[in-house]
């Protein structure tokens, strides 16, 4: 049993079965949470010791300078959503799809094809080589179905009030802007009800990295599920 652990913990679900390769454990490992909790952060912690990380929201926006993206969102949305230089103004389609869910389905539509295949290729070279994790770091992760992929999600806790200071330190947020964004999201409750683990980023960052490198002991020793879903101890 995959258990849901935290310095608080209960047991809750079991994650998917992900394969090997060559016979080492390369576990996939979601990070959820809400918006400024520090999922980067806790990703950044496991890159620190060999796993790859998959940052879905930093690739997004590069695909936005893919010229035949920008090409769709020309003819969708007009020249608006250009800056000054002729590239893809990421505040001008944030604000859009932001306001209209019908046009994020839409924007979604268009890139989530194109991140599927980039992150499918980055999980098998990982495996491949034998990386110790993936990481995949996204901020729909349950909303784009992701989950399926991973052998242990990791929920991020932060208050309200953390949340708030490091997106407007970092990002020039409102509260506003902080409830617009989660709003856009599925609830919290169900995010952690899908989690295995809980790391709670209240403290300094090396004292998430030791919550983190913890959970990611925990996930490595547990002994691998065969192909069939069976346990194999």
């Amino acid at each position: 049993m995959w258990p849901h652990r935290s310095a608080t913990v209960s047991a809750m679900t079991e994650p998917s079965v992900t394969a090997a390769t060559g016979g080492r454990w390369t576990p996939v490992i979601g990070l959820v949470g809400g918006v400024g909790a520090g999922k980067s952060a806790a990703a950044r912690c496991l890159e620190r010791i060999g796993c790859v990380v998959i940052d879905s929201d930093s690739r997004a926006k590069a695909l936005l300078d893919d010229p035949a993206v920008a090409d769709t969102l020309v003819r969708w949305w007009g020249d608006r959503v250009l800056d000054h230089a002729g590239r893809v103004d990421r505040d001008v389609v944030a604000g859009i799809v932001f306001e209209d869910p019908a046009e994020r389905r839409r924007l979604e539509s268009l890139i989530h094809p194109l991140l599927a295949a980039r992150r499918s290729e980055t999980i098998e070279r990982a495996k491949q080589a034998g990386a110790p994790g993936v990481v995949i770091d996204a901020p729909l992760l349950i909303e784009a179905g992701l989950d399926s992929l991973c052998d242990a999600i990791v929920f991020v806790d932060a208050p309200v009030a953390d949340r708030l200071r490091r997106v407007a330190r970092d990002r020039g947020w409102s509260a506003e802007e902080l409830d617009r964004r989660q709003a856009a999201q599925a609830p919290l409750e169900i995010k952690r009800h899908k989690a295995h683990y809980v790391v709670t980023n209240t403290g300094s960052a090396d004292d998430l990295c030791r919550q983190v490198r913890r959970v990611f002991d925990q996930i490595q020793n547990v002994q691998r599920p065969d192909r069939r879903g069976v346990g194999t101890g």
